[in-house]
């Protein structure tokens, strides 16, 4: 539970229904705070909400996860943990905005020279499919393609 034998405090967390005492860390901003594996579970980030069908229903975090990454230039990240017992199903988008989001799928597959719809993203830098970028690309640079 403690491998690196790093002080750690009793703190008791109220997830909606119960109340749990855990070991934590500390507290930052006045919510418990857990390393990585040390959290109860019965407390989930966003992520992990969304991946069992899910959502926060506008609960405040409960306690803090926070753990470091194996990369050294990203230091150490906090997730907010919410509580299971209080969060709400996740709803499904609208008819209205499935459709919103196939026009802007459709406009970023868009070429702006042929408005051609491509079966991928065109670049944003350029917004031409690669056939246009290459005929502009030679164009420029006197070479036939």
């Amino acid at each position: 539970m403690n491998p690196r034998n790093r002080r750690q405090t009793v703190t008791t967390v109220f997830d909606g229904r119960t109340h749990h005492v855990a070991l934590c860390r500390g507290e930052q901003d006045g919510l418990p705070v857990f390393g990585w594996g040390e959290a109860p579970s019965t407390l989930l980030t966003r992520s992990q909400l969304r991946a069992v069908g899910l959502r926060p229903n506008g609960q405040d975090p409960v306690a803090l996860l926070v753990f470091r990454h194996v990369k050294p230039y990203a230091r150490e990240t906090t997730a907010e943990l919410f509580s299971v017992e209080l969060a709400a199903a996740y709803r499904p988008p609208t008819p209205a905005q499935l459709t919103a989001l196939d026009r802007a799928m459709e406009a970023r597959r868009t070429c702006v020279d042929c408005a051609g719809i491509q079966d991928y993203c065109v670049p944003t830098s350029t917004r031409q499919c690669w056939t246009c970028f290459d005929l502009d690309q030679a164009d420029r640079t006197g070479v036939a393609a």
